[in-house]
């Protein structure tokens, strides 16, 4: 049987990383992208699988194109897209500036837009394919100071929609994951345990784990819609 192909972004860390071992398990060739070549080493070092690892900023437009192409090279095919690299500045509105909305907005919306366009005539062509983007509960309830980085991950909602309405007459199937908190280097960046127990936070491998349900068809009946979770409620 062929080993499915995944392209994951943010895979040097956090939920990235304990879904890229879990895909390793499952067999999958993996192509781990991020900005610090030693971090996706590192997520390369504990995966059952030799993936390959991209050092490339998302950020940049290029490369969309650059992963892509490299990807087909080394494996000939993509059939998984997970976007999950994100960035989250905890900013008051009044000092949003232009900058943060920007760099907010390139990393978690128009860089899984650009990853999706240029994924998408593959997954056409193969008459098969998944698209994953990593999303965040407060596109239902905005946290304060989260005014840009809500706005933007609100827009791969739309996009997991858009691609399962075009898509299913390709057997291309979408999915938006929206956590709570996730105990993760980018939420302690924000947030000290202190004000966001441990106790009270989603694990990296919980959302790995949902993504990995995702893949494997467990979550059908859903396509096209957003998955909320939290370890209060669970998943909705």
């Amino acid at each position: 049987m062929r080993s499915p192909t995944t392209i994951l972004t943010g895979a040097g860390s956090g939920i990235g990383r304990a879904a890229a071992v879990l895909l390793s398990r499952l067999q999958h060739n993996l192509v781990l992208v991020g900005r610090r070549l030693d971090a996706l080493e590192q997520t390369a070092a504990i995966c059952s699988s030799l993936p390959l690892c991209i050092s490339a900023d998302i950020a940049e437009p290029a490369s969309a194109e650059q992963i892509v192409a490299s990807t087909l090279r080394r494996f000939g095919r993509v059939d998984n897209l997970i976007n999950n690299a994100g960035f989250a500045p905890l900013v008051e509105i009044d000092k949003t500036k232009p900058a943060i909305v920007e760099e907010v907005f390139q990393i978690n919306a128009l860089a899984p837009a650009r990853l999706i366009a240029r994924s998408w005539p593959h997954m056409r062509t193969q008459r098969s394919g998944c698209i994953i983007n990593l999303s965040t509960l407060g596109t239902q309830d905005p946290f304060p100071g989260f005014f840009a980085y809500a706005s933007a991950k609100s827009a791969v909602n739309l996009m997991a929609r858009s691609c399962a309405n075009e898509g299913r007459e390709h057997n291309i199937r979408a999915f938006a994951i929206a956590p709570g908190a996730v105990d993760t280097d980018m939420l302690r960046g924000n947030f000290p345990a202190s004000s966001v127990p441990a106790d009270v936070c989603l694990s990296p491998e919980s959302v790995a784990q949902m993504i990995v349900d995702c893949l494997v068809g467990l979550h059908d009946a859903r396509n096209g819609e957003t998955l909320f979770m939290s370890k209060q409620r669970g998943v909705w």
